[in-house]
């Protein structure tokens, strides 16, 4: 009798630890438990495209069901174009609108069967009570965040995404990477020692005539602030919004970085990222620098004017971003460094596509 009931226990055992193997219970950057049955095979992403793809590894494509379409081929269109030519699968997706707009719609996330709704945490928030509907009919709803530009929020981010795609080893592999580069950059600024150089970051998306958004505490705001550098939007602005065009001449910066990007239907922004070039770069630049009293700013005087591809912030590999901007406020201190390079052997190694075009250069006025 012993025996029938160790046996079975034995059988019953066999047949639970499968389901209890496939369990997934992961907790997200908002704090939340998060229960999957099995690695997701049907995600509706919201947002982090490129670190969606990185992390969840070479078919990463084939698991998307739908996506919120405008805030990639929108916002990032020669970017979309690049990985639409290497996934043609890309342009056949659904598109569930986006929380950026108002766009965003549950009954066509739910409509698309997904196992698993991917949210940048701006988005979960923006989206309230509407997230409980979604996860009422039985779809788990996992937060991201790599706006806060912090380490901590990229690796659990990284990790969460990873354990939730079934991806974990690869997962480590690029959260490690991110602390390793981090903790480089950490180690040659506290050699070289601190800096008060200040900085002054500006959205250039509506051309020199129009001022874009600065970053107090988020994105660019607060890389520079973790490298040391004086962020002058600190204290004057939340996340973002514009700075007064007096304020940024009283603060007399000593470095700008101009954020741009593919603005393909904004013929004034600064034209950086895939397929662009200095030479359309640096003219899109120079504008900015005939504004009033720029040219008696000590970034001006000083060839301190740079640009930077804002679809790099918030990223897995903004940390080449950091390695540029941290290259201006310590020169010595990062000589050895290439952020150029590094970016383009991150696209090598994690990517589907190549980093074709300029992401980060100096405003040279010999060249114009």
């Amino acid at each position: 009798m012993r025996l029938f009931f160790a046996n079975a226990l034995m059988a019953l055992a066999l047949l639970v630890a499968p389901s209890a193997r496939a369990e997934i219970i992961l907790t997200d950057v908002k704090g939340r438990q998060v229960t999957l049955a099995k690695p997701a095979e049907r995600v509706v992403l919201g947002f982090y495209y490129e670190d969606y793809l990185a992390v969840a590894g070479p078919g990463a494509l084939d698991k998307i069901v739908a996506l919120s379409l405008s805030t990639w081929k929108d916002w990032r269109p020669a970017q979309f174009a690049a990985y639409e030519k290497a996934l043609p699968r890309l342009s056949t997706l659904p598109d569930v609108g986006n929380t950026e707009d108002g766009t965003f719609s549950v009954e066509k996330v739910i409509a698309a069967r997904p196992d698993l709704v991917l949210l940048a945490a701006w988005s979960y928030d923006a989206l309230g009570s509407n997230v409980q509907r979604i996860e009422e009919a039985g779809i788990p709803v996992v937060t991201l965040d790599y706006n806060s530009q912090t380490v901590n929020r990229h690796v659990a981010s990284t990790l969460a995404l990873g354990k939730a795609m079934g991806t974990e080893a690869r997962a480590e592999q690029l959260a490690e990477n991110y602390r390793a580069a981090m903790a480089d950059i950490d180690r040659r600024i506290a050699k070289a020692g601190p800096t008060t150089k200040k900085v002054y970051v500006e959205l250039a998306q509506k051309g020199a005539g129009e001022i874009g958004n600065s970053y107090g505490d988020s994105m660019w705001g607060a890389l520079v602030e973790k490298l040391g550098g004086q962020n002058i939007a600190k204290g004057q602005i939340g996340n973002w919004g514009p700075l007064s065009p007096e304020y940024v001449l009283s603060a007399r910066p000593d470095l700008i970085f101009l954020a741009g990007s593919e603005w393909l239907s904004r013929p004034q922004s600064v034209q950086i990222g895939f397929g662009s070039t200095p030479d359309l770069a640096r003219a899109r630049i120079k504008p900015y620098l005939q504004r009033p009293g720029w040219q008696e700013l000590p970034a001006v005087k000083t060839g301190g004017v740079h640009a930077l591809y804002h679809g790099g912030a918030r990223t897995l590999y903004d940390y080449t971003f950091a390695q540029y901007i941290a290259k201006q406020l310590y020169p010595d201190a990062f000589q050895d460094v290439d952020p150029a390079e590094n970016l383009r052997r991150y696209y090598a190694a994690w990517l589907p596509i190549k980093a074709d075009g300029v992401f980060m250069l100096p405003y040279d006025a010999s060249s114009q």
